[in-house]
């Protein structure tokens, strides 16, 4: 703790209470090289560091590898992490823009019975995605570059017949994908881009019988080089503590929620 004091990091509650959960099941160099990791400046309020072992392998992973796949339950750090990740790639101008999707499976053929343009229709299902950005970057910042279509947030259907050069793609909820989805995601990647890939398949909402592109595309990419396979769990959760417990608790139990959001008891 005390070396991560020294780069100039001011410690929360937080960063404590997941010190000492990492101190159980770490070594005791391990714990010391994931707080002394140096934060990454966003702007000059913003500083993001990883908190668990586990974050830091996916920031590391995000790094190293062209394409990223995250798989954790909620408050991991999934997006928000691979946001920062890509905000600081964008203002250090190591791409040229953002391009933020997600599907937005919950609306299914129901967007159209839905009052207003399509923005408005679209929006209610990208606004994770625009809270992430925003607790970074300042909103009229934001607007200004998306004006300048450095920053893109769209439904995932958007990226259909698209290559993206020189752009970092965040697709977040993977889970809801489907395979050809996935697919066609993982195939507009074009030169200098770089992809990092969220969901939690414990949260699927597609249709019964219909298979998760994440969970396939994990499967089925896990040899390739050049792609980051990360696998989260609830010691890496940092949103609030009780969350925490709330999800080991449902896993004592055997039970994780299951498609639209109905639980379903393990095996």
């Amino acid at each position: 703790m005390l070396d991560a004091v020294r780069l100039g990091h001011s410690p929360t509650l937080a960063d404590v209470d997941s010190a000492l959960t990492e101190a159980r099941v770490a070594e005791a160099h391990q714990l010391g090289s994931m707080l002394a990791q140096r934060p990454a400046a966003i702007r000059e309020d913003v500083h993001i560091r990883a908190r668990t072992r586990g974050q830091k392998r996916y920031l590391d992973a995000i790094h190293s590898h062209e394409i990223t796949l995250v798989i954790g339950p909620a408050g991991t750090g999934k997006t928000y992490l691979a946001m920062a990740a890509a905000v600081s790639a964008l203002l250090s101008k190591r791409v040229k823009r953002l391009v933020l999707t997600r599907p937005a499976v919950e609306a299914g053929e129901r967007l159209g019975f839905l009052p207003g343009d399509l923005e408005q229709k679209v929006n209610p299902y990208l606004r994770p995605l625009y809270d992430a950005l925003f607790a970074m970057v300042d909103m009229d910042r934001v607007r200004r570059m998306m004006d300048q279509q450095c920053i893109e947030v769209a439904p995932l259907a958007f990226m259909r017949g698209r290559t993206l050069d020189q752009a970092f793609v965040i697709l977040d909820e993977a889970q809801n994908t489907t395979v050809d989805q996935m697919l066609m995601f993982l195939t507009r990647l074009g030169e200098g881009s770089r992809a990092v890939v969220t969901g939690d398949i414990t949260q699927v909402d597609l249709p019964p019988g219909t298979v998760s592109g994440l969970e396939d595309a994990h499967r089925v990419l896990q040899d390739i080089p050049g792609i980051g396979m990360v696998q989260l769990t609830s010691r890496d959760v940092v949103r609030n503590p009780l969350v925490q417990q709330i999800i080991n608790a449902y896993e004592a139990g055997g039970r994780t929620p299951g498609r639209n959001g109905r639980a379903r008891r393990g095996a």
